[in-house]
């Protein structure tokens, strides 16, 4: 078979395997993702796999680069495509795309030991001084002074709890229509 049958064989399994996998991905006929571990959570990663021209009789590229990895660091990312990359050599030759899927999913822990999160890493880096500037200033606020008399207006508006009468707003309907008057 030539690789392009290879490549549409193999797509089919995909589809069916995972049609109803709501973290699998085909972006294109040669581009799939599946997303790994739980939505948000800091070892979570997506895992982008796509086909060369020759695919399967060479390695697939292997990518962490999507937006969905910014977390992750660059260690980790390069450590993980390099794991992967050791089992895709052991299927050279053969449909290989979910084989790596299903074995990523089996190691996910393992792949992601590297990993920490992302507060513990910013608080490593800095140190008491930095903390203290990247805190804002606290400012005081200025409690607003009263005269008697304003007070005295603010009382006769509203109740015994500091609230407006009830259609204190309202509109006197009367009043409103002989306003506007008749029109002939």
């Amino acid at each position: 078979m030539s690789c392009e049958e290879d490549q549409e064989e193999e797509r089919e399994v995909l589809r069916s395997i995972y049609e109803s996998d709501k973290n699998f991905i085909e972006i294109n006929p040669t581009t799939f993702q599946y997303k790994f571990g739980e939505e948000g959570h800091y070892k979570s990663f997506l895992l982008e796999i796509s086909w060369p021209a020759d695919y399967p009789t060479c390695l697939p590229n292997i990518g962490l680069d999507a937006f969905y990895n910014r977390h992750i660091s660059s260690t980790v990312k390069e450590s993980v495509t390099g794991r992967i990359k050791e089992q895709c050599e052991m299927c050279l030759g053969s449909a290989m795309t979910f084989s790596i899927f299903d074995w990523t999913k089996e190691h996910e822990e393992d792949l992601m030991t590297e990993q920490h999160e992302p507060d513990q890493e910013v608080k490593e880096e800095q140190t008491p001084e930095q903390e203290r500037e990247m805190q804002p200033a606290k400012k005081k606020e200025k409690k607003e002074i009263l005269t008697k008399s304003q007070k005295r207006r603010i009382a006769d508006r509203t109740n015994y709890k500091g609230e407006r009468e009830r259609g204190w707003n309202w509109v006197d309907v009367v009043k409103h229509l002989s306003k506007t008057g008749k029109t002939d």
